[in-house]
């Protein structure tokens, strides 16, 4: 455990002019009241608060911050309130803990809910006062380092969320470091097997690609000291696991398959002097085509700098090289870290630098975004890592998200061009609007008059900006159709009911009316029967006394509408608040038990269940008015659900077999298997199993990344 006197003289090391007293006082005040506290590790609970202080003294950051890491959780975890923590420490210290303490006091529908609006005012604080974000990521990196202490289901959890949202963070802020590290620790909570395998095969070849690494760093120092080009820093390296994983994945490859699973990295002076070893580097070895990056004309959006190439050596030995200079590599490392300056006082970044642009974007695109769901999907869609740099006839650069379509591009220009959008040149030629975006495209939009977005545009654009104002768009028309809808509905009933409902419906008692249903109009009431979330019988009954509702209009009811043989009774899900609709799971994502879902209204055809993560939840299930709460059955019987597996193998002798007795070994039966083989002697097996829970699909899934020879199995859609 780090020690505060340790951390004391890390800090007068770093920063001479440091309010030591203040971090004293900090230190003392976290000790009284964390007395008592341990953790599920059992060491002091006070170990927390300094081991993240001294993750942001290694940063070089000032007072403030780490008397903030000292008292990140004083607030959160005892009877300690902001108020106090300003009044002995300051506003700038209370206000970095109360920007990453949680919202604890306030009721929450649902732990989503609770999620979102965290995030969200996380986000907010981190605008004013990015040092919130620093201490969060050091809490996280903490907490991840000694996540083995937890119960296995919080792990998941939190490891997930790590994945999802603090890596992305930290590599939109620039800091390597901290994401590789959050990456590689999430990879081995998430997928211990496949974490495990691949680190065995990284180990076979890392004793024969060491050596071969240190040949050729010496080559290269001896080449470019001839050249008379400076060197500060050149090592090899293999390179991280959970790069090499996602390569696999994405790719789907084996690990024979990956040429530069090996780097070399310099560090020089100046640009020109990385210029300049480019050219060296590619008259020693031949590079390969389309693997030059050139980062330091064009820089990411966090401000990372390099030159990337990938060559391959006389004995056929492909590795990846990366040059830059010593203050390019610093801001690699360090991200937004390497930029901060002392102003009057207090450390801060200019409002109007490019680094926090992003962060403002997308907290005004997601400002109206209530839905939590919508939240969390649309902030992992933001913060990922910008990889597609294309151009406006113009020659202005817009970077956008791998797989970006047209319509995105379009949406990053102005919304009325998104709107309006029929088609796209891409470098000159006309391509559909599905069409995805490549690095160095020229794209340019051809739009018409009195054109209006299509719902089916979900299905394919990729930014929240553009998801966000074609949902705002189909959603407000959807709303004047739902009110119509509604209020004929309204009027059906009452015809039912042989009630006259217009000399009802007087300016005094729809107001009323609407009141009583807590809206402040009564359109808003006709759009909620419109989507089906309010019954028009209900409204009805408000309006007259309940003996003047016809007896005809109870032999008039409609039963409720069947799909095919499905009946609401064999769903095993109900709708929180109602016991009349028809329920039905979704083909496209087949949840199934204990699996998070979420429930949408079809008019006609009752409320299809879809699991949160599916695509669809995203994409299509755009209006947050027709979603509707459901649960799984606490009274199932527990039948057995068909999941369909999709296995991605290297082709051996026998696999077959193993994946077989995998499934057989944990009490699973094989509904149906199929395998295909291609000729760079890898393979596919799809196979149907009854699984009676998400536990239990977890464990088949689990043990056959165990299998050798596995390269990913993924649950595919039925």
């Amino acid at each position: 455990m780090v020690q505060f006197e340790d951390l004391i003289e890390k800090v007068r090391r770093n920063s001479p002019d440091a309010n030591i007293e203040l971090l004293r006082r900090a230190y003392a005040f976290s000790a009284t009241e964390h007395e008592g506290q341990v953790r599920r590790s059992g060491e002091p609970y006070l170990g927390h608060p300094l081991e993240v202080a001294d993750f942001l003294a290694d940063m070089h950051l000032d007072s403030v911050a780490i008397a903030a890491a000292l008292l990140h959780d004083v607030v959160e975890d005892t009877l300690t309130t902001i108020e106090r923590i300003e009044e002995g420490f300051g506003p700038e210290v209370a206000q970095v803990v109360a920007g990453v303490t949680k919202l604890g006091t306030i009721p929450f529908s649902s732990s989503e809910e609770r999620q979102a609006e965290n995030f969200r005012k996380m986000l907010l604080a981190m605008v004013d006062d990015v040092r919130v974000i620093f201490v969060k990521l050091g809490d996280r990196l903490h907490n991840m380092r000694t996540l083995g202490h937890l119960p296995e289901a919080h792990r998941i959890r939190i490891a997930q969320e790590t994945k999802d949202i603090y890596a992305p963070i930290a590599n939109r802020l620039g800091m390597s470091k901290v994401k590789n590290e959050l990456e590689e620790l999430a990879f081995h909570h998430l997928e211990p097997r496949a974490y495990e395998a691949l680190r065995t095969k990284v180990e076979d070849r890392r004793r024969v690609t060491e050596g071969q690494i240190e040949e050729l760093r010496q080559t290269i120092a001896t080449k470019l000291t001839d050249a008379k080009i400076p060197i500060e820093y050149l090592e090899g390296r293999i390179k991280r696991l959970f790069s090499i994983h996602q390569k696999l994945k994405r790719q789907r490859i084996n690990i024979d398959q990956v040429y530069d699973l090996a780097a070399l990295r310099l560090v020089t002076h100046t640009a020109k002097d990385c210029y300049a070893a480019l050219g060296i580097i590619h008259h020693t070895w031949s590079p390969v085509p389309g693997r030059i990056k050139d980062f330091i004309a064009m820089p990411r959006p966090n401000g990372y700098q390099s030159l990337h190439t990938s060559v391959v050596s006389e004995r056929g030995f492909a590795f990846e090289v990366q040059i830059r200079t010593a203050e390019m590599h610093r801001v690699a490392e360090e991200g937004i870290a390497a930029h901060w300056k002392y102003k009057e006082g207090r450390i801060g970044a200019n409002r109007d630098e490019q680094y926090f642009l992003w962060l403002r974007q997308m907290l005004e695109w997601n400002q109206e975004v209530r839905d939590p769901q919508e939240f969390m999907q649309s902030l992992k869609v933001d913060l990922y890592p910008e990889e597609v740099y294309c151009f406006t006839p113009r020659g202005e650069v817009k970077a956008l998200p791998r797989g970006a379509t047209i319509i995105d591009f379009a949406y990053t220009v102005h919304t009325d061009v998104g709107h309006q959008c029929i088609g796209g040149r891409l470098n000159g030629k006309m391509v559909p609007l599905r069409t995805q975006m490549k690095n160095g495209d020229i794209v340019e939009i051809v739009t018409a008059k009195g054109r209006r977005p299509s719902r089916d545009w979900l299905s394919f654009v990729v930014t929240s900006r553009a998801r966000n104002k074609i949902r705002h768009f189909i959603n407000a028309e959807e709303k004047t159709r739902a009110t119509e809808i509604g209020r004929k509905l309204l009027e059906r009933e009452a015809r039912r009911c042989n009630i006259r409902i217009r000399s009802k419906l007087t300016a005094q008692s729809t107001t009323r009316l609407a009141a009583e249903y807590g809206f402040p109009k009564i359109e808003e009431l006709y759009a909620k029967i419109g989507y089906g979330k309010v019954a028009a019988r209900h409204v009805l009954g408000k309006l007259v006394p309940q003996s003047d509702l016809s007896e005809q209009a109870a032999k008039n009811e409609v039963s409720a509408p069947t799909v095919g043989n499905v009946q609401p009774s064999q769903e095993r899900i109900t709708v929180r608040g109602f016991d009349d609709l028809l329920v039905f799971r979704a083909r496209c994502c087949n949840p199934i038990r204990d699996e998070s879902i979420v429930g949408y209204i079809t008019r006609g055809k009752g409320v299809s269940v879809h699991s949160a993560d599916c695509p669809n939840v995203l994409n299509l299930l755009y209006d947050p008015e027709r979603r509707i709460d459901v649960a799984w059955d606490r009274h199932d019987d527990l039948t057995p659900y068909i999941v369909s597996l999709a296995i991605q193998i290297e082709d051996r002798q026998g696999i077959l077999a193993d994946i077989s007795a995998r499934i057989a070994d944990i009490d699973t039966n094989i509904k149906n298997i199929e395998a295909t083989t291609s000729d760079d002697q890898r393979g596919r097996i799809s196979v149907t199993v009854e699984v009676r829970d998400v536990k239990h699909l977890q464990r088949v899934l689990g043990s056959l990344r165990g299998v050798t020879g596995v390269l990913d199995v993924e649950r595919a859609a039925r």
